[in-house]
């Protein structure tokens, strides 16, 4: 699994403006909640896509992906990395450019799939501090 440079990655961030963060959590402690936070405070629209929360960041939180209305730049995920196929497979049936797996998170399956079919596959990088080294 190979990801984007860091200039790709750099230019990745430059033009995308809508993230769906997939397992964020409502909870101020937890690591997604932190980065989320960090990249909506950088000018970015966060779109929480969780199950068990009403809303996280002030924003109405999504159970699905396919739920979300109009077009998504990134697909952020903080799922286990067992879950990242599943994750994969969604992200195939919506109008998305980039599947972002967080620090710690990779799945060489879901990789091949998306690499197959042309996408951006970014894995075990962190979406904030990859932001903080665009400045």
């Amino acid at each position: 699994m190979e990801n984007p440079t860091r200039e790709e990655i750099k230019e990745v961030l430059k033009k995308s403006k809508r993230i769906a963060v997939v397992g964020l959590s409502g909870n101020p402690d937890r690591t997604s909640y932190m980065v989320s936070k960090a990249m909506q405070d950088a000018g970015y629209e966060i779109i929480p896509v969780n199950p068990t929360v009403e809303e996280v960041l002030g924003v109405k939180a999504y159970s699905s992906l396919k739920e979300i209305e109009g077009h998504i730049d990134i697909v952020n995920v903080f799922r286990r990395s067992e879950h990242l196929l599943e994750v994969a497979k969604e992200f195939l049936e919506i109008d998305a450019d980039v599947y972002w797996a967080q620090l710690g998170l990779e799945n060489e399956e879901a990789y091949n799939l998306l690499k197959e079919k042309g996408y951006t596959v970014i894995m075990n990088r962190c979406i904030k501090v990859e932001h903080a080294l665009t400045k």
